[in-house]
């Protein structure tokens, strides 16, 4: 069980279904709700849930920089698996909630019956959040939210059409911006590479979907060396897709989801401690 802390903050569930628990955390700058296509598809089946992480849209924000480093990230997760899925299911996660989830499930592999990892965030080494979180954070601070999210996020250079950026800018802009800063500076900025964690990445004996889009090189990249080094794990590249691989072709990913979930359920203890 994941204790809670008096510092911990209220965080904004959406839970649905009944079943086995799937756990879905956002990546940086989201929120639960860029998991609906995902929840409507799982919900007749399971305990579909998805979350707003800590200092994101309708959750608590702490405004202590410290409160926003990886192992508060991984106990909030724990926390919600506790209180929506009775401490066990599958877990996973889009960007920084598939990083989250991976160093949870590293953390208590017995509480994990199958791992999501999508658009898992590169490094410094794959041109990845890691190589620029600190300026996007210095940005922020000095110019504020919008201004700093233009340039890094929802601006020409993201490559994203004007629907998109519009969305991504309007979600973006929920979040508040101490939290945001602190976020860059004590989570991706110090996301551990994927080679330091390459022991423990082999003696994870949990089954793992890896999920990447094609046009999305960073995260690509990162994924081919996770399934390399994860012992159970399959990986499913979906072309055309860039970073939000889930709301970008929703069709192949639920397929992929649904199917991974199944097999998951169906093996029961088999992927269980």
């Amino acid at each position: 069980m994941s204790p809670t802390a008096p510092s911990d903050p209220v965080l904004h569930v959406d839970a649905r279904g009944q079943g086995m628990a799937v756990v879905l955390g956002h990546g940086f700058g989201g929120s639960a709700r860029n998991f609906r296509p995902q929840l409507r598809e799982l919900q007749a089946d399971y305990r579909a849930v998805a979350f707003d992480a800590r200092g994101h849209a309708r959750s608590g924000a702490p405004r202590e920089p410290g409160a926003y480093s990886l192992p508060s990230f991984v106990s909030d997760l724990g926390r919600v698996l506790d209180t929506q899925g009775g401490g066990a299911g599958v877990v996973g996660g889009l960007s920084m909630g598939a990083a989250v989830a991976l160093h949870f499930a590293l953390l208590q592999p017995e509480a994990v019956r199958g791992l999501l990892l999508a658009s898992y965030p590169g490094s410094r080494s794959t041109g990845g959040f890691a190589s620029f979180a600190a300026p996007f954070a210095e940005a922020i601070e000095r110019e504020g939210l919008e201004a700093a999210g233009a340039r890094f996020v929802w601006g020409e250079a993201s490559g994203l059409g004007p629907q998109a950026a519009a969305l991504v800018r309007q979600g973006f802009l929920e979040h508040p911006p101490h939290a945001v800063a602190a976020i860059l500076r004590e989570l991706l900025a110090e996301l551990p590479e994927l080679s330091a964690l390459a022991p423990r990445l082999m003696g994870l004996d949990v089954p793992a979907l890896i999920v990447a889009g094609g046009a999305d090189q960073a995260s690509l990249e990162a994924s081919r060396r996770l399934a390399d080094a994860l012992p159970r794990a399959q990986l499913q590249v979906v072309e055309g897709a860039g970073h939000v691989v889930n709301l970008e072709k929703p069709r192949e990913f639920n397929a992929a989801l649904l199917d991974f979930v199944g097999r998951c359920r169906s093996a029961g203890s088999a992927y269980s401690r």
